[in-house]
């Protein structure tokens, strides 16, 4: 955590609402990024917002500020996004064996400055081929890969926002990419190309 960013939790714990509202500023395109990645929609992802800092502002006497305040809001966050998921459909689980001798890098095709007008529609058009997959993962998988690849968040940071072990955490990391290769290539958006898939 830098130093503004402490300095503004030390003040809205002690009940600036000046501070907190400036928190709410930095953290708010994070969140709404981060719910609506999960969710795929725009008004429930404006509701998970809302309520992360409702309960965000109703608990900051219990943030210990030994850890970093990124992590304890995405942790609220992603585990009201879980319950909102598990409301709508049943969880399945991918605990079993993957066959993984062949990959895909589905995350690869961020939009870069260089890139044509043509060429970056075409990439924006990949990624929401990729984020609909994103949403067809269970929710245990689909936090960690959103964190991962959407978030940008580093494995041991996804360990301490889920509160799981780093090995579990890769597990989940692998297991997700897998299942987002095999749904890609049975829905027929991805092409075999040099040994690898890509996005077609």
């Amino acid at each position: 955590m830098d130093f503004v960013e402490k300095k503004l939790v030390e003040n809205a714990k002690s009940g600036n609402m000046q501070a907190f509202t400036e928190l709410m500023y930095l953290y708010k395109d994070k969140i709404y990024h981060l719910a609506y990645r999960m969710l795929g929609n725009s008004q429930e992802a404006e509701d998970i917002s809302q309520e992360t800092f409702l309960r965000v502002y109703a608990n900051l006497d219990r943030y210990d500020d030994q850890h970093k305040f990124s992590t304890w809001i995405y942790r609220i966050a992603t585990n009201l996004c879980i319950d909102r998921i598990r409301k709508k459909k049943a969880d399945f689980s991918l605990d079993e064996s993957w066959n993984a001798d062949e990959g895909i890098d589905w995350y690869s095709k961020i939009p870069n400055y260089d890139k044509s007008p043509e060429e970056e529609a075409i990439v924006n058009e990949e990624q929401e081929i990729i984020h609909n997959a994103i949403l067809n993962l269970p929710p245990k998988y689909r936090v960690i890969m959103t964190l991962k690849y959407v978030e940008e968040l580093s494995v041991q940071e996804i360990s301490e926002v889920v509160n799981l072990s780093v090995a579990t955490v890769k597990t989940r990391l692998h297991r997700g990419r897998e299942y987002l290769r095999k749904q890609l290539i049975v829905s027929g958006k991805v092409r075999k190309r040099s040994g690898q898939y890509e996005l077609s």
